[in-house]
Formats: structure tokens, C-alpha cells, sequence
């Protein structure tokens, strides 16, 4: 008697392959296309991402920005009305206009509260983003392009400088220091200008330095100090000597403290002299701003 078992048919090699092919999940080419997909939002967005990654680093030290932005302007318009300006009682002549001296320097100290804030958030941070949190590296290494790295950095720290100038301006109406308010509000677009024309250049030297060996410092004291001094904030340019004032004239601060002291008093002016200052401000703000991002697509890339 044949007791033996039937044999199982054995599977086709068609039917196995296909069986095999389905236990493996997404092939190369899905997932693939699932990655390209997931990188189109940061391809997209990534300038804002790194935008925000900034401004939330801010808030580590944001009631420092706060109180730096609430309290400069009451301590600068405060000193100047009660102290200077009870020393200097004759008005200033500017422009064909006599105008008193607070009204006279505000505008060049709104000026300087944003080039301020762009020298500050463009150099040990930007440094450190490369050598000691080294951030730039780990945005470069997803979708994020060194260009959208560099415009994310100055979208973030033009936050910054648009809070300021706005709440410096809100000051200047409070004192009162701005006779035609009417015009006076365009000051904080100057402002963010300056900010860049100062801060883009600012932004490519730091990320071109490898060690910090007190470079901002001298940028401090031999380029801001200098500048600030010099460009006529608290006096007429013409009023120094020619040797002096060319120091006025390459000066970023000088060409929007003339900017703004135009929009805040009426004063005689040339539209030839406006777009002169407003040439000066976009050339330092968009040669910085190039510089900028051809020295990070180079430290990124290497």
C-alpha cells in the first residue's frame, strides 16, 4: 500500500519573483522622489527657515534687545534736550533752515541705532556660526542652498534693526524731534538701509575670518567710532576741516543722516544730492550683500 504524501506544487519562478519584488517595499526610484518632494519645502522656504532659526536664537538674550531698544533713545534724547541742548541755544543752520539741535541730531541717532544693531548681529554671531555653533554647516548639509543660508541671515537680523528704528522713531515723535511727521515715518525704511549698507559688508568680513583675534574690535574703534564722530552727527559735515571730511563722504551713516534730516525738517536739498545718498547706501548694501554670499558658498563648500 502507498502510504507516501503528495508533494506541494512548487511555485512558478514568475510568481516567486513577483511575490519577492512585493516583500521588498519602495523601490530606489520612489524613494527618491519621496526625498526630492520633502526637499521642495525647504528649497522653497529656506531663506524663511533660516530666518527663524535667528530670531529664536534672539530671544536667548531678548529682553537685552528690549531694553537696548526702549532705553538708547530715552538716554540719547533725554541727554542731548536736557544737556546739550540747554548748552547750544542757538538753532542749527542746515540747508537754508534753522532748526534746533535735537531735531538736528535725531535723525543721525536713528541712523546710528540701526548701522549699531547690524554691527553687533553681523559679527561674533556670524563667526560663530561658522567655528563655535557651527549652525551654517548643519543648514547647509539639508536642501538649504549658501545663498538661502545668507538671506536668512539678514532677513533675521532685519527684524532686529526694523524694531528698533521703529521704536526709535516713536520716541523721536514724543520729544517732539520730527517737524514734518508726514514725511518724517519714511526714516525707518532709511534706517533698515543703512543698517545694510553698514551691516552686508560687516557680514562678509566676518564670515571670511577663520580666528577671532580682536578684528571687530578694531572695527570698532578705527571704522564704527571714526564714522560715528565724523559724518556729521552732531554738527554740519562743512564744519570740519576738508582733510576731515571725507571721512563724512564714504561714510553710510552721513548719506542717511542727510537722508533723514531731509524727510524730518524741510530743509533746501537737490534731487540729484538724494540719489546721490540713496547710490551710496545701495551699492554698500548690495557689493556687501554678493560678497557675502560668494565668501559662505566657499567655506560651505570646502
Amino acid at each position: 500500500m502507498n502510504t507516501s504524501h503528495p508533494v506541494p506544487e512548487r511555485p512558478s519562478s514568475r510568481s516567486a519573483r513577483s511575490g519577492s519584488a512585493g516583500d521588498e517595499g519602495p523601490s530606489l526610484d520612489d524613494l527618491r522622489a519621496e526625498a526630492m518632494a520633502a526637499g521642495r519645502g525647504p528649497r522653497r522656504r529656506g531663506s524663511l527657515y533660516v530666518a527663524e532659526h535667528i530670531i529664536r536664537a534672539m530671544r536667548a538674550y531678548g529682553w537685552t534687545l528690549v531694553v537696548g531698544a526702549v532705553g538708547q533713545p530715552v538716554l540719547y534724547l533725554v541727554g542731548l534736550a536736557l544737556g546739550l541742548a540747554a548748552l547750544i541755544q542757538a538753532p542749527i543752520q542746515d540747508g537754508g533752515q534753522q532748526v534746533g539741535y535735537v531735531v538736528f541730531v535725531a535723525p543721525a541717532l536713528l541712523m546710528t541705532a540701526g548701522i549699531t544693531v547690524a554691527s553687533e548681529e553681523f559679527s561674533y554671531p556670524v563667526m560663530g556660526g561658522f567655528k563655535w555653533r557651527r549652525f551654517y554647516y548643519g543648514f547647509s548639509a539639508s536642501p538649504l542652498s549658501s545663498g538661502q543660508i545668507v538671506n536668512g541671515q539678514v532677513i533675521g537680523v532685519s527684524a532686529r534693526v526694523v524694531l528698533t528704528v521703529t521704536l526709535y522713531y516713536l520716541f523721536l515723535l514724543l520729544f517732539p524731534a520730527v517737524e514734518t511727521p508726514g514725511t518724517g515715518w519714511i526714516m525707518i525704511l532709511v534706517g533698515i538701509l543703512a543698517a545694510l549698507a553698514f551691516g552686508t559688508p560687516m557680514l562678509a568680513y566676518a564670515a571670511s575670518l577663520e580666528e577671532d583675534t580682536g578684528q571687530f574690535a578694531l572695527v570698532q574703534r578705527f571704522v564704527f567710532m571714526p564714522m560715528f564722530l565724523f559724518s556729521g552727527t552732531f554738527y554740519p559735515l562743512d564744519t570740519l576741516p576738508v582733510w576731515l571730511q571725507w571721512i563724512g563722504w564714504i561714510s553710510p551713516l552721513w548719506h542717511a543722516t542727510e537722508l533723514g534730516r531731509d524727510l524730518s525738517y524741510p530743509r533746501e536739498t537737490s534731487g540729484v544730492m538724494v540719489a546721490v545718498h540713496l547710490l551710496v547706501l545701495l551699492v554698500f548694501a548690495v557689493g556687501g550683500y554678493l560678497a557675502a554670499r560668494r565668501i559662505f558658498a566657499r567655506r560651505l563648500a570646502a
